[in-house]
């Protein structure tokens, strides 16, 4: 069976756009293949390395993969911090990982002009982190998105490099996990992109917040003047919230609005409750089951501790080897 793995950070909670985009498609992932899901808790530390409560954020993000249907007892579903072994890989990755190369990462080019106060060590090494997580489990798919392309891609280099440099065929090269249609985007609230963390509170709908929260955020959300004449190409503010409504809301309701909208008597404030408060239906128990998980630590405490151990049983298999095929030896 192949092994997939994929990571999620904890720095904010998990919101429409993870549901529909990643955690849907996990659970069909749970039933098929040998998965590693974990908490990227190390990771954070490259953009927030004095995190207000860390233990708590990765607690919130370990309740939410569970009530979203994450099976513990299926995958294995772990802290990154849990998984020693993972520190070890990525020092060892980075002896053959070059400077040249880590500075060439979009990503690390973009967060430096961002944060240049905070250009740390483990900001351009990044790539080799995330390779150490996928590698030390040898995962042959990595879920991904456009911006993780180019770490993927450095994944498989530093694969082929250790290979071809100790002569041993050992890493297999990772490969995209493309969900093709099954890949939902939800679009945020500010009037374009996609719903996300980085865009912004007011952005996104986390799986958490309460009714008046959810209201609050939709009402707010960014319109335009309305249609200028029947059946008009509607804005991208407006398509957005059309999108919304596909996914939460019945199809009579969406050809109602669809209607008003192509016949110029929409009021963009009844579709913003309509939307508000079948998003509060559509998110209602998987908040109630997030609540509930989140105050049963000793439950948590034991799937983090299985998910440990069933991780420790492969990370340290690899790097035993890893180590061997260095030539580490112990007299």
């Amino acid at each position: 069976m192949e092994t997939v793995l994929s990571g999620i950070r904890p720095t904010g909670n998990l919101h429409l756009g993870n549901y529909f985009g990643a955690i849907r498609n996990f659970l069909k992932l749970q039933e098929e293949y040998n998965c590693y899901f974990f908490i990227a808790d190390y990771h954070s530390l490259t953009t927030h390395p004095t995190p207000a409560d860390l233990h708590g954020n990765v607690k919130q993000v370990l309740a939410e993969y569970l009530a979203t249907g994450i099976d513990p007892e299926k995958v294995t579903l772990y802290i990154q911090s849990d998984l020693p072994e993972t520190a070890e890989l990525y020092l060892l990755l980075n002896m053959n990982a070059y400077l040249g190369e880590l500075e060439r990462v979009t990503t690390f080019k973009e967060k430096a002009r961002k944060q240049p106060n905070n250009v740390n060590a483990g900001l351009l090494t990044y790539p080799t982190l995330m390779a150490a997580d996928i590698l030390i489990h040898k995962a042959h798919k990595v879920p991904v998105g456009k911006d993780q392309e180019q770490h993927l891609e450095m994944t498989r280099t530093f694969a082929r490099r250790f290979n071809r440099m100790y002569k041993h065929e050992f890493f297999p090269e990772p490969a995209a996990f493309n969900f093709g249609n099954d890949l939902i985007k939800i679009p945020g609230l500010d009037g374009s992109g996609k719903m996300g963390k980085s865009e912004g509170e007011g952005n996104a709908i986390f799986l958490a917040d309460d009714p008046k929260v959810i209201r609050k955020k939709v009402m707010r959300a960014v319109t335009d003047a309305g249609p200028a004449e029947p059946n008009a190409p509607k804005s991208e503010p407006v398509q957005n919230l059309f999108n919304l409504l596909e996914v939460v809301s019945s199809p009579d309701t969406v050809a109602h609005f669809e209607e008003q909208y192509n016949a110029c008597t929409i009021r963009y404030g009844d579709l913003k409750k309509q939307l508000a408060e079948d998003i509060i239906r559509f998110t209602e128990p998987l908040r109630d089951r997030i609540l509930e998980l989140s105050s049963d630590d000793k439950y948590l405490g034991k799937v983090a501790r299985m998910g440990a151990e069933k991780a420790r049983e492969s990370g340290a298999r690899t790097v035993k080897e890893v180590r061997e095929i260095i030539g580490f030896r112990k007299f």
